[in-house]
């Protein structure tokens, strides 16, 4: 923890199953009580009530597509689904300015969607102003039930707080103009007792163009307020007990993990563990803050807390992630043996078109890349067959381990290949942070690996580590 941290500051992030309805809303007014009556300050940031984001982005499309009924018949869904669920919650005159608010808010959001659908033509500026209504409402629908359950809610735009720069769907935080925004309008409000309540996901410009972080960018806002404000914690509260060994709707017998480092908790993000967002780690990292993932359906279970640096185990893995719906594209040319900047010509096509790769294998004439499946790979291929011969080869996935103890430990990768020795392996990588080891599989494999994987890493548990006595419950 940094010097002049505020110790007794929590950032609490509630994800969309959190605030999906009246009953969960009572859920994270009750978490949110119990960390005031420990003394402490809380600062609340809340994602969309759950699937509004996706409804939202399919009216937008009906409005683009010049579907004006169809994306209309969307919102009128959406606006009574959030006046009754206000009404649940909210006794009068609450419930009667609510019930205002909820209709001007909707009102708007038809104007625009009128107007998208009259020009036919959907911008990422107004695709990033549509999705921002699910964050505005269900932000000022939670400020107004904490407020008449005595935890002094008070609502704050995210937009007034959160600056960043001018691109859409998926805009740069500018820290410096955050940490002044946050000083400026938000401590205050803390330092008098309430309890401030923002959307997450949303931010805009200077010039106050609404814009927002990606999809999963609730984690990142609450990070990112998190450190600006030096807070003492973040917790991410979502409808899991935390960070599990691996899916376990895979494996049944999946252990939550207790502790774990940001370096482990950023690999097995972007290695396809949902838990939380990649960005989230790095506004964390920064201030030294912990980041507990924690379950809003279960508040007394202990959740997993992210570390700067994680604890020895005995074990050489924490977790292993899956992350499905992979191609890997094989680019080969003998032309180019000893040639100078074949690698370069490569990634130069790759960065044009925007491409992030998952792994690579490489040799003098040939490279093997993993991607997402999502791409239009056939403008990708047409440019790299200018320069080599070109083949795809779908349906895999991605296989990674993680933990910061296979660090300097002999023997581990004939362990993981004796694993999974009956299971085909087309690519094979030790990341060059020394603690996560990948390869490709067929997507057909991916249970049969993680399964197999699972019962030689995790047979003997280390239980500082690991929530080794839930496993035996359950048995």
């Amino acid at each position: 923890m940094t010097a002049g941290a505020r110790t007794n500051l929590v950032v609490m992030k509630f994800g969309g199953t959190s605030v999906e309805d009246a009953a969960a809303i009572e859920r994270t007014a009750s978490i949110v009580r119990g960390r005031r009556d420990k003394g402490l300050n809380a600062v609340v940031v809340v994602s969309a009530m759950s699937k509004v984001t996706d409804a939202l982005l399919a009216a937008a499309a009906a409005a683009g597509k010049g579907d004006r009924k169809g994306a209309l018949e969307i919102s009128t869904g959406l606006r009574a689904r959030h006046i009754a669920t206000a009404k649940e919650l909210l006794e009068e005159p609450a419930f009667r300015e609510m019930h205002l608010l909820i209709d001007a808010e909707f009102d708007a959001l038809d104007d625009l969607l009128r107007g998208i659908a009259a020009v036919g033509e959907l911008t990422p500026r107004t695709s990033d102003l549509v999705q921002s209504f699910g964050e505005r409402l269900s932000s000022r629908i939670v400020a107004a039930a904490f407020a008449q359950r005595g935890l002094h809610g008070a609502h704050v735009d995210a937009r007034d707080v959160v600056i960043t720069d001018k691109q859409h769907g998926k805009a740069v935080p500018q820290e410096t103009h955050i940490e002044a925004r946050l000083i400026e309008l938000l401590l205050p409000i803390v330092e008098a007792g309430q309890t401030p309540v923002m959307g997450g996901f949303i931010g805009s410009t200077l010039e106050g163009v609404t814009t927002t972080l990606g999809r999963g960018g609730s984690d990142f806002s609450a990070a990112l307020v998190g450190g600006g404000l030096h807070a003492g914690a973040i917790e991410i509260w979502t409808d899991v007990n935390g960070i599990m060994t691996t899916d376990p709707r895979i494996v049944p017998e999946a252990l939550r993990v207790r502790s774990i480092s940001f370096e482990e908790a950023a690999e097995l993000a972007y290695f396809g563990a949902k838990v939380l967002h990649p960005a989230t780690i790095a506004p964390a990292v920064d201030r030294d803050i912990p980041v507990w993932v924690l379950n809003s359906r279960n508040a007394e279970n202990q959740g997993t807390k992210i570390t700067a640096h994680g604890q020895p185990c005995r074990s050489p893995f924490k977790c292993i992630a899956a992350k499905r719906k992979q191609t890997i594209i094989d680019i080969v040319s003998s032309r180019m043996l000893k040639a100078h900047g074949y690698l370069a010509a490569v990634f130069a096509i790759l960065d044009r078109h925007h491409v992030v790769i998952d792994m690579v294998s490489t040799s003098e004439v040939s490279i093997s890349l993993s991607v997402d499946s999502h791409y239009d790979l056939a403008p990708i291929v047409a440019d790299l067959q200018e320069i080599a011969t070109v083949k795809l080869d779908r349906d895999k996935a991605l296989i990674c381990l993680v933990g910061e103890d296979i660090r300097g430990r002999s023997g581990i990768a004939a362990q993981v290949f004796n694993a999974v020795k009956h299971v085909n392996m087309r690519m094979i990588s030790q990341g060059a942070s020394e603690i996560n080891m990948s390869f490709m599989i067929d997507e057909e494999n991916v249970e049969e690996a993680v399964r197999s994987l699972h019962k030689v890493f995790f047979a003997d548990p280390d239980p500082s580590v690991f929530d080794v006595e839930a496993l035996a419950a359950k048995a």
